[in-house]
């Protein structure tokens, strides 16, 4: 057996306690030395149930209040959690964990091997409809689970006692143990759920096994967490007390920071950016995230579904720098791969034209709308769709601008609702070409390349590739790091030749941190866990 001790998560965060610790503003009693931690997110978590979740807010809150088998540190180097320590067969394929002895739930129950099991059992159960029952789809029978082949009882885990787990893999996973710090991975208490069934992850119900447990949620206002005293690495958690603000405005939420409210923002606003980066620039942290933002084509139905070469000139006419420069301008950077950097292991394929000028991008593409029988007298005449937001329509009359001055395309703009957006993506019945994202789930090239795949239900242009997916296959079943690597970089480079997608800018993580908070670090991932924090008043050294 291979050794894949990690050092414990107390040498990390040990460093943290023994501050004088003080809080700036927000919720709390007049005076009082308590620590409270007050943050910004941007809505309100759709569940708190592990298994119910999609939305980087309810991943945020659960990471606080709930831990997986594996976490990161503040700066993104992955570290043992719930479980002390793991070993992996040589083939890759068993993974044995050592859940902690002194994991506990926040009424003082055991956290066991079987509280485990017991989830992921429940992640993939087709009753539960998860979401992100895909993240495990590589552990033994869970794909015939999902699809109601197999009963749960059947998934390749098996808690040998109360502190050994045993998950067994289908095939080689190479990132598997980064998907164990995923919130949908994260355990819930089987005695909780018999009681309550899915009632059971709401405000006063709700046990959690993380550093803070749920006092109370007011939608639309804040969730209100407490430390939760029975944590196994209590003793290194310096706050006491986290409340996460909902705040669906920018501006609003930069002014609660400004009145000393919050000590974290969620977001910048565009249009206070540049003040803010001359006021403030030791409180911005931009940074580069694993989340592409992209135009996707419906490749089920004409004019995209045989005409990769119209889609190319699409993707040229696009002027990316303009973009990032004039619109969203918060340290964006222009999409030219799928892939985005920074990606652990992995060097991103190019788009062929990426070292092109612009004028030469332009030129290029009206010869390829040539080609496809486009031009003065036969213009294209298409659709885009993009979900309501002021940054949405910006970017979208940007582009529609772009293509009528490069090709002389004729584009209508449809507004939707987000809902709407997605639910008419996935019928592919009257989208021609939309706005969407991707957000990395793991720190792994996989996480992008592989909704791309045939039936994978996050592809939503119904890309088709015999290829793409071979290559995606034999890269599935490698040990070897270095040749898993070169077959998903060919993967990227057949994608970007058949242009499905339109890369058009990669996002960075963007937050106002107070100088209050000690303990910050930035990651690809974007995961601050607030039990990594601490207090300290402007005048402490920390």
């Amino acid at each position: 057996m291979k050794s894949v001790r990690a050092a414990l998560v107390a040498i990390v965060v040990a460093g943290l306690c023994g501050v004088v610790l003080v809080s700036c503003g927000g919720p709390q009693d007049a005076g009082s030395a308590r620590p409270v931690l007050n943050r910004g997110i941007s809505s309100d978590p759709e569940s708190l149930d592990p298994h119910k979740i999609r939305s980087v807010q309810a991943g945020e809150v659960l990471r606080d209040i709930g831990e997986g088998l594996a976490g990161y540190t503040p700066t993104g180097e992955l570290i043992p959690a719930a479980a002390e320590s793991w070993t992996m067969s040589d083939d890759g394929l068993t993974y044995t964990f050592a859940i902690r002895a002194d994991a506990r739930w926040s009424n003082g129950d055991a956290v066991t091997a079987e509280h485990f099991a017991f989830s992921l059992r429940r992640l993939v159960d087709p009753a539960t409809a998860a979401f992100n029952a895909h993240l495990i789809a590589d552990v033994v029978n869970a794909r015939a689970i999902s699809s109601g082949e197999k009963p749960p009882t059947e998934l390749g885990v098996q808690a040998v006692n109360d502190q050994m787990l045993v998950i067994r893999l289908a095939q080689p996973t190479p990132y598997f143990l980064s998907l164990l710090t995923h919130a949908s991975t994260f355990p819930v208490h089987p005695g909780l759920i018999a009681v309550h069934g899915d009632a059971f992850s709401r405000p006063g119900t709700l046990l959690s096994n993380g550093a803070y447990k749920l006092d109370s949620w007011e939608p639309g206002s804040v969730l209100q967490l407490s430390r939760n005293v029975h944590y196994w690495n209590n003793a290194a958690t310096a706050i006491d007390a986290v409340n996460h603000h909902v705040i669906t405005q920018e501006m609003t939420e930069l002014s609660r920071y400004r009145a000393g409210e919050l000590h974290i923002t969620g977001a910048i606003p565009p249009d206070s950016f540049e003040q803010l980066r001359q006021e403030r620039p030791e409180e911005m942290h931009i940074a580069p995230y694993l989340g592409v933002y992209y135009f996707g084509f419906n490749l089920s139905k004409p004019p995209f579904r045989d005409s990769p070469r119209l889609r190319e000139a699409l993707s040229m006419a696009i002027d990316r720098d303009v973009l990032v420069a004039k619109i969203t301008g918060r340290g964006e950077a222009p999409a030219y791969s799928w892939v985005p950097p920074g990606v652990a292991n992995y060097e991103p394929r190019r788009l062929a034209y990426a070292d092109e000028s612009q004028d030469e991008r332009n030129g290029h593409a009206r010869r390829l709308m040539a080609e496809a029988g486009y031009g003065p007298e036969n213009p294209l005449q298409i659709e885009l769709r993009y979900n309501t937001s002021d940054t949405q329509q910006r970017i979208a009359l940007a582009v529609q601008a772009m293509w009528r001055e490069a090709l002389g395309v004729e584009t209508t703009l449809i507004n939707e609702e987000f809902q709407v957006l997605l639910a008419n993506m996935r019928a592919a019945e009257v989208t021609q070409v939309f706005r969407s994202s991707w957000i990395g789930d793991y720190n792994d090239a996989h996480t992008f390349l592989s909704i791309l795949q045939t039936g994978n239900p996050s592809n939503t242009p119904l890309y088709a590739s015999d290829e793409f997916d071979e290559l995606m296959q034999k890269a599935s079943t490698q040990l070897d790091a270095k040749a898993r690597r070169l077959y998903l970089e060919e993967a990227e480079r057949v994608l970007l030749t058949d242009h499905p997608v339109i890369p058009i800018y990669f996002y960075v993580s963007k937050h106002l941190v107070s100088p209050e908070v000690v303990g910050w670090g930035d990651n690809v991932l974007d995961y601050h866990y607030s039990q990594h924090l601490s207090l300290a008043s402007s005048d402490a050294t920390p």
